[in-house]
């Protein structure tokens, strides 16, 4: 059976918040698989692969229970805000696992984390590349007491890129991913699309990659693919800019760079260069900022470790 229903926030806004969700009960017992998108709003791509799944899904082929939450980030969708929460501009993937008295984002968090990840036997975070970001395919897991059964997931996802985010060096904190590792909860984040468009290449991706997880952790009939080739990558560097400029990259993502390599430059309003941006180990582009407006200590990059 799928069911159609709404958690109530209240407290947040005038009126409360309101999330919808698929609540997917199958035959018997089995897992429960949690599916998020939309944890940033703009990420569309994810989003439309996630309303696929629901749309094509047969309850009766479901064994256990799959929660499926097509837009978190409910008002960062409705103002089509890339990254953040518009009502206090905070990162929602940054504030798990929230905080029920703290601003929007983290009392958000909180429920959010509550209601949905507490409680699953797995989670997977659907995202894409936002508005002005381009993007290769690619999924994070967490080093955490149940890793190997996240990396499981990660294969099973299928992209060529999966890197590995080490306890005590975060590059993203406060991540779905990273909160549900620390609760014991096996979690990827799956990354496919950029730009904030409706590729249909992308979309297709996600869903192929969510519908092989979910049969290779037996909540979903059918004959999981086997394992593909991927490159597995041990952490990140996200390189910043320390003066806003005009942001020209040099590489294009998931294009090897070498140590050293030139990854771009920073310019001022006039046209002069005022930084080289270098990669400081061999690695691979796996986002890149494809605006050229940086503010100063704005994202450039995330360079995956080789």
């Amino acid at each position: 059976m799928i069911e159609r229903r709404t958690l109530r926030i209240p407290g947040l806004g005038p009126d409360g918040l309101d999330i919808p969700y698929f609540d997917i009960r199958g035959r018997g017992d089995g897992p429960r698989l949690t599916v998020l998108s939309g944890v940033h709003g703009a990420e569309y791509a994810s989003i439309a692969a996630v309303r696929e799944f629901v749309r094509n899904l047969d309850a009766a082929a479901v064994s256990g229970r799959i929660v499926v939450v097509p837009v978190v980030n409910v008002p960062g969708f409705w103002a089509r805000t890339p990254f953040v929460v518009p009502v206090d501009g905070e990162n929602l993937n940054r504030s798990f696992p929230g905080d029920p008295r703290g601003s929007f984002t983290e009392v958000l968090a909180h429920h959010v984390f509550t209601e949905f990840v507490l409680g699953s036997d797995y989670l997977v975070d659907m995202h894409a590349g936002d508005l002005p970001e381009s993007l290769e395919p690619f999924t994070i897991f967490e080093e955490s007491p149940v890793e190997a059964a996240s990396l499981e997931l990660a294969l099973a996802y299928g992209a060529g890129h999966v890197v590995r985010q080490a306890a005590e060096a975060r590059t993203v904190a406060g991540s779905t991913c990273a909160a549900a590792a620390d609760a014991g909860i096996p979690a990827v984040i799956a990354e496919s699309g950029q730009n904030g468009l409706l590729d249909q290449a992308a979309i297709d991706r996600h869903l192929a990659g969510l519908t092989n997880i979910a049969r290779s952790v037996g909540v979903l009939d059918g004959e999981p693919w086997p394992v593909r080739d991927v490159r597995l990558h041990e952490g990140w560097h996200w390189l910043r800019t320390d003066r806003a400029g005009w942001w020209e990259p040099a590489v294009a993502v998931g294009e090897p760079v070498p140590a050293a390599g030139l990854l771009g430059t920073m310019s001022d309003v006039w046209g002069e260069v005022f930084a080289e941006v270098r990669a400081p180990e061999a690695g691979t582009p796996l986002f890149l900022t494809s605006s050229p407006a940086v503010s100063a200590g704005g994202l450039l990059l995330g360079l995956a470790r080789h």
